[in-house]
């Protein structure tokens, strides 16, 4: 792992008190929350959403969670919303599947945060396999400008 990346400096700039967890590889749900001393709804997913050609947004789902594509179609106004596929989430985020946080990406993109984020503590990803930031889940979603709505249903 490595000490910085994008994420841990854009997270490191932004004044929002934190705390950093690097637990290495995980292979589920369940071993993440443990590793980063959270349940499985406080550890946050943030998932790329391609609206159109060259317009995607950010979206942070609960990790017990997944998106209601009904609710996000609503909400944004649209008929079509789908996911991209990994290289393209890489070339707007500038993180691989698995790693990408709303934190230093290399482009600048809109953020929907489910309304679950918000009234606790959350943890959500650091930049790199294994890397985690813990922080106030209010705070997140107040820095990062983020939209909040219910865009969730619990995954079957």
């Amino acid at each position: 792992m490595a000490d910085t990346n994008p994420a841990l400096e854009a997270l490191a700039a932004s004044g929002l008190e934190h705390e950093i967890t690097r637990h290495g590889r995980v292979s589920s749900l369940a071993e993440a929350a443990e590793a980063r001393g959270v349940r499985p709804a406080e550890v946050i997913k943030t998932m790329v959403v391609r609206r159109g050609e060259g317009d995607h947004l950010l979206v942070l789902v609960p990790g017990d969670r997944t998106i209601a594509w009904p609710k996000l179609r609503q909400l944004l106004g649209v008929s079509r919303l789908s996911m991209p596929d990994a290289d393209a989430a890489f070339a707007v985020t500038g993180f691989r599947r698995g790693t990408i946080t709303p934190f230093g990406t290399t482009t600048p993109l809109p953020i929907v945060a489910d309304e679950r984020v918000l009234g606790h503590r959350v943890s959500i990803g650091g930049g790199e396999h294994g890397v985690a930031a813990t922080l106030d889940g209010d705070a997140l979603v107040a820095h990062l400008n983020a939209q909040v709505a219910d865009v969730t249903e619990h995954e079957v």
